[in-house]
C-alpha cells in the first residue's frame, strides 16, 4: 500500500530522506515488537514497518542510479548476496538471543528480560538498523540528479516571468520549460506502456513462484516421512538453510555478473525462471528417496542440487531488475517504476504463503496426485509463464 508512494516521493525529495524514514520506521518497528504483549501490539508494530519502510524501492533506484550498462550486473549482485547474508544471520540473533533469562540465566537475571522474552533479538536488529541510519546519513551521497533543484528554480523563474509578461509583454520561456520538462517525472498511466507491463509482470511471477517455495521449504523440511516430508528438526533446518545463505552469498558476488556478460540478462533470466521446474520437481523425489533408504547422503546430494537451483532464481531476480531500470524513461521516473514493480510483488507474496501452503495441506490430507498435488500445480504455473521472458527484448533498453 505504501511503497508506491514513497518510492514516487524519492523521485521528488531525494532517494537519501526516504531511505533515512525507512531504517528509522524499522528500528522503531523492531524495539515496539520485542515490547509487544498481544497480537495486536505484534501487528500494529509491523504495520509501522510497513507504513513508513518503501525502502526496497528506493534502493534498486539508487543503485540504478550508481551504475550504467556496464557495471550494472555486478552492482545488482549486492542484492541477493545481501539478503543471503541476512537470511544467515538473521535466524542465528533470533534463535541464540531470545529467552535470555532460559539461555543465559546468570547475565539476565532482571525480571524484565522473563516479561519480555524476546526483547534482546529485537533491540540487537534495531540497533544495527541505528547504525544504518547513522552511516546512511554521514556517508551515503544523494543519487538522484541535481534536476530537483533546477526544477524548482526554474518553477520559480517561470512565475515571475508570468508576472513579467503581463506587465511588460511577451517573454521567451521555451528554453527554461524544455529543462524542466526532460527530467520531470512521468505520469503512472504513461509509464504502464506494454513493454514496462511485460517487465513488472516477469517480476511478479518470480516473486509468486519463488514465496511459494520459501513457504514449502521449511515445511517440506519439518513434515514428517510419512507425510511426505523429511522430518527435521528446527535445529538442522536452521543449519541447513544457513549453510546455504552462505553458499548463496558466495555464488552471486562470483558467478552472477560473468554469467550476464556470457549468456546475456535475457537468456539468464529465463534459464532462472525454468530451475522452478526441476525445483519443485525434486520434492516428491526427495520424498521418495527418503522414504526408500532413509535421510541418507543421496538426500543430501538432492537438496544440494535443489538449493544451487534456486541460486539461479535469485540471478533470475536480479535480471528482471537489470530490465525494469533500463526501461525508466528518466531518472526522475526510476523510483516511481521500481515502486510499481515492488507493489506489484508485494501482492502477490501476500496472496503465494497462503495459497502454496493450504494446497500443501489439502495434497496431503486428500491424496491429491499421491500427496504431491501441489508441486505439480507450481510446476504447471511455472511452464505456462515461461512464455513472459521470451518475449522481453534481447536489448534490456528496448521499450518499443
Amino acid at each position: 500500500m505504501t511503497v508506491l508512494q514513497w518510492s514516487r516521493a524519492s523521485d521528488r525529495v531525494g532517494r537519501k530522506p526516504v531511505l533515512l524514514l525507512g531504517i528509522f520506521g524499522l528500528s522503531l518497528s523492531m524495539l515496539c515488537f520485542g515490547l509487544s504483549r498481544t497480537f495486536t501490539g505484534l501487528v500494529l508494530s509491523r504495520c509501522i514497518t510497513g507504513a513508513l519502510n518503501g525502502n526496497i524501492g528506493v534502493m534498486k533506484s539508487m543503485l540504478g542510479e550508481l551504475t550504467d550498462s556496464t557495471n550494472r550486473a555486478q552492482g545488482f549482485a549486492v542484492f541477493p548476496m545481501a539478503w543471503s547474508i541476512g537470511m544467515t544471520l538473521g535466524p542465528a540473533i533470533g534463535g541464540a538471543l531470545s529467552r535470555p533469562q532460559d539461555n543465559f540465566p546468570h547475565l539476565f537475571t532482571s525480571p524484565f528480560w522473563a516479561e519480555f522474552p524476546y526483547f534482546l533479538p529485537c533491540i540487537v536488529a534495531a540497533g544495527f538498523a541505528a547504525l544504518t541510519f547513522v552511516a546512511i546519513l554521514l556517508f551515503l551521497k544523494e543519487t538522484l540528479p541535481r534536476g530537483l533543484v533546477l526544477m524548482k528554480a526554474t518553477s520559480l523563474v517561470e512565475r515571475e516571468t508570468g508576472r513579467l509578461e503581463a506587465g511588460y509583454g511577451a517573454v521567451n520561456r521555451q528554453q527554461g520549460s524544455s529543462v524542466a520538462l526532460s527530467d520531470a517525472p512521468v505520469p503512472l498511466r504513461q509509464l504502464l506502456d506494454a513493454s514496462r507491463v511485460l517487465r513488472i509482470a516477469n517480476y511478479g511471477v518470480l516473486a509468486i513462484l519463488d514465496i511459494s517455495l520459501c513457504s514449502l521449504l521449511p515445511l517440506f523440511y519439518s513434515t514428517p516421512l510419512e507425510f511426505g516430508g523429511l522430518g527435521f528438526t528446527p535445529m538442522v533446518i536452521g543449519l541447513w538453510m544457513a549453510g546455504y545463505g552462505f553458499a548463496n552469498s558466495l555464488i552471486q558476488a562470483f558467478c552472477f555478473a560473468p554469467l550476464v556478460g556470457r549468456l546475456g540478462p535475457k537468456t539468464l533470466l529465463r534459464v532462472g525462471h525454468a530451475c522452478f521446474i526441476p525445483i519443485f520437481g525434486l520434492f516428491p523425489i526427495v520424498s521418495w528417496v527418503a522414504n526408500l533408504w532413509g535421510i541418507s547422503w543421496v538426500v543430501w546430494t538432492l537438496l544440494a542440487c535443489q538449493l544451487v537451483l534456486t541460486a539461479g532464481v535469485d540471478m533470475a531476480f536480479n535480471c528482471v531488475l537489470i530490465y525494469i531500470t533500463a526501461a525508466a524513461p528518466n531518472r526522475r521516473s526510476l523510483g516511481a517504476l521500481h515502486g510499481l514493480a515492488q507493489t506489484t510483488a508485494s501482492v502477490v507474496r501476500a496472496i503465494g504463503p497462503a495459497s502454496a501452503t493450504s494446497l500443501f495441506a489439502y495434497s496431503i490430507q486428500h491424496n491429491f496426485v499421491g500427496g504431491y498435488g501441489v508441486y505439480i500445480v507450481i510446476i504447471l504455473i511455472a511452464m505456462a509463464t515461461s512464455p513472459l521472458c521470451a518475449r522481453l527484448p534481447d536489448d534490456v533498453a528496448d521499450t518499443t
